[in-house]
């Protein structure tokens, strides 16, 4: 009977495992996420595993479990001895969230008043109070507790502390 498995691959092996498996025949699922990482000074768009070095992989592990412990980038299938199947439910949610490959995550809703902690940038570790949204632009307003002033930051910079 076929289900789903997590498969942990080697560091970086995901994309050429994943090809590897679904050439043999194998469906995988190896979701995405779209991040904005704070570089050189400025932000920009990133593309990450959402788990890395995790593929799940949807198998009868009677007829396919050895073969794919030997592809090449697999260290293991989850449980390693007896192979641990994934709930249908959990790869349900992770597939009502993708486009395409990449996972889309809800904007974080703040309340004004709410205290924040900054996550990534040149603010990274400082506290603050969330002020308000800044429409169209994916941006907040903070109040910054250590310099006493108003910062507009990144959203998904920043978290509820």
């Amino acid at each position: 009977m076929r289900q789903w498995y997590a498969v942990y691959t080697k560091p970086n092996a995901e994309e050429s495992t994943v090809r590897l498996l679904n050439n043999a025949g194998i469906e995988t699922l190896f979701p995405k996420i779209l991040r904005n990482k704070f570089r050189r000074s400025k932000y920009e768009e990133v593309i990450e595993q959402l788990f890395p070095c995790y593929i799940f992989a949807f198998l009868d592990c009677g007829e396919d479990c050895r073969m794919v412990k030997y592809t090449r980038g697999v260290k293991y299938i989850v449980g390693r001895e007896y192979p641990l199947p994934v709930h249908d439910e959990i790869i349900a949610a992770i597939r009502e969230r993708l486009d395409g490959d990449i996972v889309r995550v809800a904007a974080r809703q703040f309340r004004p008043g709410e205290a924040v902690l900054v996550e990534e940038g040149p603010f990274k570790d400082f506290y603050g109070v969330f002020e308000r949204d800044i429409p169209g632009r994916e941006r907040v307003l903070i109040l910054l507790d250590a310099l006493h002033s108003r910062v507009e930051i990144e959203q998904r910079s920043v978290r509820k502390a």
